[in-house]
């Protein structure tokens, strides 16, 4: 008895249970421990492996320009919306969604769809490590004077196809590519299941164990990067690999498309945005905490961390005088599996440097693979309609997952993930986070902006503002002229807004500030910022306490007018991409998966009822109470926690509340 006491006080301290909050709802046991998770979301094998490989296609001082860009006008303003309402709300993304409008459940359930199906072939990238991490105890090490095959051949181990192909006018499909290999992989099951035990185990408990966990999975990493650094810059001509980077200035590149497009996507890729973690996690932190300075916290360390990173592969770089060669892009896994390996051979100590490597990237990839598993177990438990216990459900999921990841272990394991990772980045992730900035700053509140401008103004406003998003980007692939393809979807949507002031009915209650001053500046001010501005002033009514930093006033400018329409680009890059690869059967099955998706997305805001099943009963009409609350449809009354108005200087009217009167309009200069 007293032995079976002291192993229950053990495991209760190895694995806690989670604190609660004052609703019942588990927290986290600080707001390091947040913080910490979070940031393993962000920094993953792509912060040592992918950011070198881009930033060595395009090295030169120049790519900060576009690469800061992304971070200031891409990727804060989406993290700071997916924390916010996820710890606003108290719950995942579904939740949140559903708090916004009850016709955006679907856009919640896009990023848990991603999670679940990225994490099940991570996984099987992890297990590829782990068979280096394996064999870097032997010695000599077993890819010295074969690098590529030993990746390809003993650690990959996949039959090679029979390539297909297409007619010269690339019109049809000649041959579809076929995978005679179709036999399990024992090692890479083997070490699957057991990155999956390791999943398991950091999640069953809950964010108590797992506040835990997270102390060792971004502490290990940072200790073994900072000395992977110091030993690549002691390497001999290491310096001349750094100045590749640090001290080239190549500004001709900045007049290429490629660039830009290559920093975007580096950024949207290694922030995490779009897998639903962040609101997840953030749901488990208390109501009032800081959630911009969160962000902001996030998103700087994941910059620091992978241009620190980047220090370790240009100091390889030099010392192997590997320096780029025009027309020769290095790919991802060529620097994390044949640069780095290459590296160690030509270390003293070859095999303790191997182990380091591969630890380091073990240990990121895998505090990257939980938090999206997380994600899933986080709307599973927050329904409120399964019965189950926390860890009979992370359970089953891990089990469920595991199996799912089989197809990956295969002997055309390697050409599936390729099919399914690429299609799910560039079209399923791209279009969930356009969903999620595009709903939240249009969505919100629209029955206001319709009160106040009418029907025919709204539909017409967003004809213009959707319209000249499809039209720009189909003009400039059909003409293969940007700048033609930029003038005609701005054109529609200048035209098309115009038309909608002039449509719209002047509204009861002017706009704020600079845009009350006449009648057309108020109407083109509802139609284009209300909603973005409302959610903004609502966040900031639970989440911007005094001593916490607000959202600012931009930020909804920004969403709706800087990341939609950069996101929608971008995403329209996949389908040239996809036609000039049609005739292989494993990117037709990924092309699929992600348009599934997509389906599911848009079936939401069809069919909003048929995703009731992942939300409390109670919980449903959440949304409707909680923006009662903050002070009905005016965009003016949004009351704090102490009663008081906010941003009280830059209103007009005092609010709708029982008793208080709305003035009239006042336009100045404008007749009625």
């Amino acid at each position: 008895m007293v032995l079976a006491q002291y192993f229950k006080k053990a495991a209760s301290w190895l694995a806690p249970p989670p604190q609660q909050s004052a609703e019942g709802r588990d927290q986290w046991p600080s707001r390091a421990a947040f913080l910490l998770a979070a940031m393993g979301g962000c920094a993953g094998q792509g912060n040592l492996i992918r950011y070198p490989s881009v930033v060595y296609n395009n090295y030169g001082l120049q790519w900060f320009i576009p690469y800061f860009l992304a971070i200031f006008f891409v990727a804060i303003p989406a993290l700071i919306l997916e924390i916010s309402i996820g710890q606003a709300y108290q719950g995942g993304t579904v939740i949140a969604f559903n708090n916004i409008n009850r016709r955006l459940k679907g856009v919640g359930m896009g990023p848990i769809l991603v999670s679940f199906i990225v994490t099940q072939y991570f996984t099987v990238n992890l297990a590829w490590i782990m068979n280096y991490f394996r064999n870097s105890f032997r010695s000599p090490l077993p890819w010295e004077n074969r690098i590529e095959e030993f990746y390809m051949g003993d650690v990959i181990h996949n039959v090679d196809p029979v390539l297909g192909s297409l007619s010269s006018d690339n019109k049809e499909v000649v041959a579809y590519t076929d995978y005679p290999g179709v036999s399990l992989l024992g090692e890479t099951v083997g070490w699957s299941a057991f990155i999956w035990f390791l999943i398991w185990i950091s999640i069953f408990r809950g964010v108590g164990l797992t506040g835990r966990v997270v102390y060792w999975t971004m502490g290990l990493p940072i200790v073994t990067t900072i000395i992977f650094v110091g030993r690549s810059l002691s390497l001999e001509n290491a310096s001349e690999g750094v100045r590749l980077l640090w001290a080239t200035w190549r500004g001709g590149q900045l007049a290429s498309g490629t660039v830009w497009q290559t920093a975007v996507g580096q950024v949207f890729f290694s922030t995490g945005i779009g897998f639903g973690y962040f609101t997840s996690y953030a749901s488990y932190n208390a109501k009032h905490s800081n959630a911009v300075m969160d962000a902001l916290l996030i998103c700087g360390s994941n910059v620091l961390f992978e241009n620190f990173a980047a220090f370790a592969v240009f100091g390889v770089v030099g010392y192997l005088r590997r320096w780029p060669q025009d027309g020769e892009r290095l790919g991802a896994f060529v620097v994390g599996f044949l640069t780095l390996p290459e590296a160690v051979l030509h270390m003293p100590g070859a095999n303790f440097w191997a182990v380091l490597l591969f630890f380091t990237l073990v240990v990121l990839g895998f505090s990257s693979a939980f938090v999206m598993l997380d994600a899933v177990a986080t709307l599973i438990i927050d329904s409120g309609h399964v019965k189950l216990s926390r860890p009979i459900v992370v359970t089953i999921l891990t089990l469920v997952s595991f199996l799912m990841c089989l197809p990956y272990c295969t002997e055309f394991g390697f050409y599936l993930l390729d099919g399914i990772d690429r299609w799910i980045n560039n079209i399923c992730l791209i279009f969930v986070v356009w969903s999620e900035v595009v709903s939240a700053s249009t969505v919100y509140r629209w029955k206001d902006v319709v009160e106040h401008t009418g029907l025919y103004g709204f539909a017409t406003y967003n004809f213009a503002y959707f319209g000249g998003q499809v039209i720009g980007v189909a003009v400039a692939h059909g003409e293969e002229d940007p700048a033609i393809g930029a003038g005609a979807g701005f054109g529609v949507y200048v035209f098309f807004s115009i038309l909608a002031v002039y449509l719209s009915k002047t509204p009861t209650v002017p706009a704020p500030s600079f845009w009350g001053r006449n009648e057309f500046l108020s109407r083109f001010w509802y139609l284009a910022a209300y909603s973005g501005n409302q959610i903004r002033r609502d966040l900031n009514a639970i989440i911007g306490g005094e001593k916490n930093w607000k959202i600012p006033s931009f930020w909804p400018v920004l969403l709706r007018y800087v990341c939609a329409p950069v996101l929608a680009i971008i995403f329209s890059f996949a389908y040239p991409e996809f036609h000039t690869l049609r005739y292989d059967p494993l990117m037709i099955t990924g092309f699929i998966l992600a348009h599934i998706i997509l389906l599911v997305i848009l079936l939401g805001f069809v069919m909003p009822r048929y995703y009731d099943v992942f939300i409390p009963p109670n919980r449903i009409g959440e949304g409707e109470k909680l923006r009662e609350e903050l002070g009905g449809d005016q965009h003016v009354s949004v009351i704090g926690d102490a009663g008081r108005i906010e941003d009280q200087e830059d209103m007009r009217v005092i609010g709708t509340e029982e008793g208080v009167a709305t003035p009239p309009p006042v336009y100045p200069d404008v007749k009625a």
